[in-house]
């Protein structure tokens, strides 16, 4: 049996857990955790690029740290998790975490399927180390808001569409 991630219906409210490949076959809605990782003065952003062998949006560039969260898991320990798994940024007890960002939600396609996802947006201010995990990211760098969105503006430079639609609310 494939993981199980919590499935949410329409409005943002959890119902229950589905297997994840049934999930994304589906476009049964779900959620997930992303955050935007900022330098301690805001003036940059840290962007990545997903490996080739991701199962969605492979190969894809993207801002958010994050991933779609398990039945019963809060979306902030999610967060968390997700900037140790994929950046190695540890919250260490008493350490400002990620600050929730205004949610969003994304009812698209991919490769032809609907995708649906409510997101749980925060952002964390850091000028620490960043050390990707191999098996979830390719390489990564810091840009400006300007930057980023000159190349959201570019229809061709392959970045994760949902985040490609909600970020734009997240930039300064």
């Amino acid at each position: 049996m494939s993981e199980l991630i919590a499935v949410y219906d329409r409005s943002g409210r959890q119902i229950g857990a589905e297997e994840r490949a049934v999930v994304y076959a589906r476009g049964i809605w779900h959620a997930a955790a992303g955050v935007l990782v900022r330098s301690r003065d805001a003036s940059r952003l840290y962007v990545h690029r997903r490996t080739d062998t991701k199962a969605v949006f492979a190969g894809m560039h993207d801002c958010l740290a994050g991933g779609v969260l398990a039945p019963g898991e809060d979306p902030a320990e999610a967060a968390t998790r997700e900037l140790a798994e994929e950046l190695g940024i540890e919250i260490a007890p008493g350490q400002d975490g990620p600050l929730p960002l205004a949610g969003a939600s994304w009812d698209g396609e991919w490769e032809g399927r609907p995708m649906r996802c409510h997101l749980f947006a925060y952002e964390l201010r850091y000028d620490g180390p960043i050390r990707h995990q191999p098996e979830e990211i390719a390489d990564g760098w810091w840009w400006t808001d300007d930057e980023l969105r000159a190349h959201l503006a570019d229809p061709e430079w392959p970045f994760v569409p949902d985040t490609r639609e909600l970020v734009p609310d997240m930039l300064r």
